[in-house]
């Protein structure tokens, strides 16, 4: 036998070995005997990463056509593992739950995907999906995928496949044209002009006559299949968005170990989530095997806004018997006039809100109704002798007119009892020259020099002699026509007193709304919203929230302010271990223990005290 075919039927064994090899793995991966699995990350080897930080392990990578493709960097340490080269863990926590931290309104849920080296092969790819459980919501997150090397190779040979057909598209239309054949002719045709020629051909008509048409029509097949040539070559895209981790693995054999570490946003209702992890495994294009779910994870979250005083806080307030209430309204008289009619100018609008406002008072469980004071007002044209008069008239009128209203409106109100008395009491306020010096001082009509010419006059003591003045005043007409109709009004003052109220007055609490609101909010963990409510009490709510805001300078000014209790002690222990002051961290988190035996069993679960606990080895159960 030739050398040449035994090199072939030794090739043929490889392959055969190979495909052996492959399918007894492939079953291996089906029988689910072997899991990818989660695991708790061991903080004592996790980067330290900020609170709502992720750890960035992307690198890019050129192909063969100069293109870049994100992945993941990945190395094999020294035990021949492959794992993210920046999180490298050596050792797997085996445990279902743990506790940690909200830190600033996010949590960070930190822990380990290991896929057993039995499911690994250059020529699959095992797409893994950790999917996050909160109440009754799931929520994938980002996948991470582990690529063999020959899979990643077979990627990138279709993407050199397309973009080799891409190539042979052409995007300048020019290209098609037989350019010297099109030259010759309009060299002869059409020498020196542009547009159509003596023989009735346009240089367009011409282009297009010596234009390649087979080649014209084979390019535009080839722009209208790109879509289906893609998906023929690129079985399987690159995936570059929405993705945690895609690493290559240059060989088979070994345990691959990625490090996640997932933030949250840290809502009033994030108390408890559960992870688990789903997963496939695919050969080109095609799923080899659903991987079974893996078992879960639990992870509770601790807040310091669990430590928040929701005691109510008490206002003192001064209680009145007696109360009072003002309203105003613009009743028109006829000249010289003091019967009240509904139906002139807009009296029917402004007695109506009158009427309202005494049938409110009236309705309203709280007050009695004891009197009210009419005072009625005139405008300064004319003897102020006779306007006096006439606006105490007009006052009596305003007040018989409701004193009606409020009996009928007290008769239909009673339950059985006789009705509330109500006084009404009449005064004449006669001509309205403080209100007159108001609106011309407000007035935008009137100019500077008149505003000034009406305010000099009105400084005449004499009423009658003052509006002789103004009468002579070239803006006389304007103050008659739209401001002396204002000065014409009638003012109610109701008296009313508190119901079954003795004493003139009574001191009382009621609860701090404000207060109230401050504390919701430091619960609820929206702590920009409880400073700013709470900041003007400076209490130990106070000092909460800025401690969760990470605001230890400030906090601790506050509660180095209040009288040392188990609370403060350990909110102080907590800012001393942010100092780095262990020695006094240590000395309040002892002194919060003593006092309160629950503060031994909580420590733990805030990394500032949990960190002392196992710097200093303090051991404080029973």
């Amino acid at each position: 036998m030739c050398f040449s075919a035994k090199c072939s039927l030794l090739l043929l064994f490889c392959a055969a070995l190979a495909g052996c090899a492959g399918a007894r793995k492939a079953q291996t991966a089906r029988s689910g005997a072997y899991v990818p699995g989660l695991a708790l990350a061991d903080d004592a080897q996790m980067p330290d990463v900020p609170a709502g930080k992720l750890v960035s392990d992307t690198m890019v990578v050129k192909d063969s056509e100069g293109r870049y493709l994100s992945v993941m960097r990945a190395v094999r340490d020294e035990n021949g593992d492959m794992v993210a080269s920046d999180v490298i863990l050596p050792s797997i926590v085996v445990a279902s739950f743990r506790n940690v931290a909200e830190r600033q309104g996010v949590v960070d849920l930190r822990f380990d995907i290991e896929v057993p080296a039995e499911l690994t092969d250059s020529r699959w790819q095992i797409r893994l999906t950790p999917v996050m459980h909160i109440g009754g919501d799931s929520v994938p997150l980002d996948p991470v995928f582990i690529t063999g090397k020959h899979y990643r190779a077979a990627q990138l040979r279709g993407y050199e496949r397309y973009s080799r057909f891409e190539g042979k598209i052409v995007t300048d239309s020019s290209l098609f044209i037989h350019t010297r054949e099109l030259e010759l002719f309009l060299s002869r045709n059409v020498p020196g002009l542009y547009g159509r020629s003596a023989f009735g051909i346009s240089d367009r008509e011409a282009a297009e006559h010596y234009t390649d048409q087979f080649r014209k029509r084979l390019n535009s097949r080839r722009v209208g299949r790109r879509e289906k040539m893609f998906r023929r070559y690129v079985k399987s895209p690159i995936r570059t968005e929405a993705l945690r981790l895609d690493t290559v693995v240059a060989a088979d054999g070994g345990n691959i170990r990625y490090s996640y570490v997932q933030t949250l946003g840290a809502g009033p209702d994030l108390k408890k989530v559960e992870l688990d992890l789903s997963g496939s495994i695919y050969e080109e294009d095609k799923v080899l095997c659903e991987l079974p779910k893996s078992g879960l994870l639990t992870f509770y979250i601790s807040s310091l806004s669990s430590f928040a005083d929701t005691r109510e806080k008490f206002l003192t307030k001064v209680v009145e018997r007696s109360v009072s209430d003002r309203n105003s309204c613009y009743i028109e008289f006829r000249a010289g006039k003091s019967d009240i009619k509904e139906e002139l100018g807009s009296n029917f609008g402004e007695m109506a809100r009158i009427k309202r406002s005494i049938r409110q008072i009236l309705g309203d469980d709280r007050f009695d109704l004891d009197s009210v004071v009419i005072t009625a007002y005139a405008s300064p044209e004319g003897s102020s002798a006779a306007n006096a008069s006439l606006a105490l008239r007009r006052a009596g009128a305003a007040s018989a007119f409701f004193s009606d209203y409020t009996r009928f409106l007290s008769d239909s109100l009673s339950s059985g009892g006789p009705p509330p008395e109500v006084r009404f009491v009449s005064h004449g306020g006669g001509e309205n020259w403080e209100l007159l010096g108001k609106l011309v001082k407000n007035d935008t009509v009137l100019g500077p020099r008149d505003r000034k010419a009406c305010l000099e006059r009105m400084e005449i003591k004499d009423p009658d002699a003052r509006e002789r003045a103004l009468h002579g005043l070239a803006c006389y007409p304007y103050l008659r026509r739209r401001l002396y109709p204002k000065l014409r009004m009638v003012r109610f003052d109701f008296s009313l007193h508190r119901k079954g109220q003795q004493k003139d007055t009574i001191h009382t609490t009621i609860p701090d709304t404000l207060y109230r609101r401050g504390v919701k909010a430091l619960c609820e963990r929206k702590y920009e919203e409880a400073l700013a409510l709470l900041l003007p009490y400076r209490d130990y709510n106070t000092a909460l929230a800025f401690l969760s805001l990470g605001k230890n300078h400030n906090a601790m000014q506050i509660l180095r302010s209040l009288t040392p209790s188990p609370d403060t002690n350990y909110m102080m222990a907590i800012v001393y271990s942010r100092f780095g002051d262990d020695r006094n961290a240590v000395r309040h988190y002892l002194d919060a223990c003593a006092e309160d035996h629950n503060y031994v069993f909580r420590g733990s679960l805030d990394p500032e005290i949990g960190r002392l606990l196992n710097k200093y080895d303090l051991k404080l159960y029973d």
